[in-house]
């Protein structure tokens, strides 16, 4: 892709966001959304391949469909209380079409049916932007209107969510599926907690968001696409390959790693609440996705010396994705251990 493309097309992904999240009427949240979907767009079909082809159109169909039905809850309510402000949904109907508008942009459950297939299609670097930046802009407005969404439905969300993330993930071999449940499992736990206390999931999405991140830049580097290919990273990256081992774990939520913190204070929160039987429930629940973490943190130490790998090295990384090698792993490494400071 030329580079004064690129740049436009990342001009506009960052001021659809920012005008997003900054906005105060509803109609200029939903430009700065269609102007972030329109951008991405172009970063999808970089492959010149029909399986980008298909996860573009997807992708732009089930965003279409998520913009009308945000329009016309924000259209609802208006016509019912006169205003357009976010912060003053307060028509029901309005505010539950709204939810489910939200969180098919998101990808969480029940409306998550795009998102492993368009991550799939798409790169690797598509993928990290798809899982972390795409999600600021619906997380945000969701935050903004928290004090009127219903905790049920929320908590339902968030339940399915949970449900399906470790579900789907449980036997997937690709990487960038893996990570798509991943992402609706995070997103789960983020829809229980957004009506009870919004602060603690926003503290959940972003530490979400900062532990995947290196994952997936050592991903790009190690050009890893499947579970079998991660098997001889060891080979020529074994700091890397152990970053990555914690980088999981973390996602999972083992203490004493970061991605533990926020599942322990939603928990908290919960019971807090008399919602003992949803934690539990919620906990029993993110077992199904421990699974596939543990068996993937297996896959990359059944490697290590003195076990010698049956798996055929694909490639040979340069000196220069070395050297990035080199510089992401005191970044993870950081990301996995600032849990004293979100303990404080």
């Amino acid at each position: 892709m030329p580079s004064m493309a690129l740049f436009i097309i990342t001009l506009g992904i960052i001021i659809g966001t920012l005008t997003a999240i900054s906005a105060n009427h509803w109609l200029t949240a939903w430009l700065g959304l269609e102007l972030n979907m329109i951008s991405i767009l172009p970063m999808i079909t970089k492959q010149k391949h029909p399986r980008a082809t298909e996860a573009a159109t997807k992708y732009f169909l089930t965003q279409a469909i998520a913009s009308a039905l945000m329009l016309f809850s924000s259209t609802l309510n208006a016509w019912q209380t006169g205003s357009w402000n976010i912060t003053q949904l307060d028509n029901k109907l309005s505010c539950i079409l709204m939810i489910m508008a939200l969180t098919m942009k998101m990808g969480a459950a029940p409306t998550h049916f795009w998102l492993p297939e368009v991550m799939q299609g798409s790169t690797l670097a598509t993928t990290l932007l798809i899982t972390t930046w795409q999600k600021i802009a619906p997380i945000t407005l969701l935050y903004m209107i928290s004090n009127h969404v219903e905790t049920t439905i929320t908590l339902t969300i968030g339940l399915l969510s949970i449900l399906v993330g470790g579900w789907g993930g449980f036997n997937q071999t690709q990487i960038r599926k893996m990570m798509a449940y991943s992402s609706i499992a995070h997103l789960g736990w983020t829809m229980t907690v957004i009506s009870i206390t919004p602060n603690i999931a926003i503290m959940n999405i972003i530490t979400y968001m900062t532990i995947s991140t290196p994952f997936f830049l050592m991903l790009m580097t190690t050009s890893s696409k499947t579970l079998q290919t991660m098997t001889t990273i060891w080979i020529y990256a074994p700091i890397t390959t152990i970053i990555m081992m914690l980088l999981l774990l973390s996602m999972a939520g083992l203490p004493p790693l970061t991605g533990f913190t926020p599942k322990l204070l939603i928990l908290d929160n919960l019971v807090t609440h008399k919602l003992t039987l949803m934690a539990t429930t919620m906990a029993m629940f993110s077992l199904l996705s421990l699974t596939f973490y543990l068996r993937t943190t297996y896959l990359l130490t059944s490697t290590a010396p003195p076990t010698t790998t049956q798996s055929t090295t694909l490639w040979r990384l340069t000196s220069h994705q070395n050297q990035i090698t080199t510089t992401l792993t005191p970044v993870a490494l950081f990301n996995i251990t600032i849990l004293p400071s979100l303990l404080m």
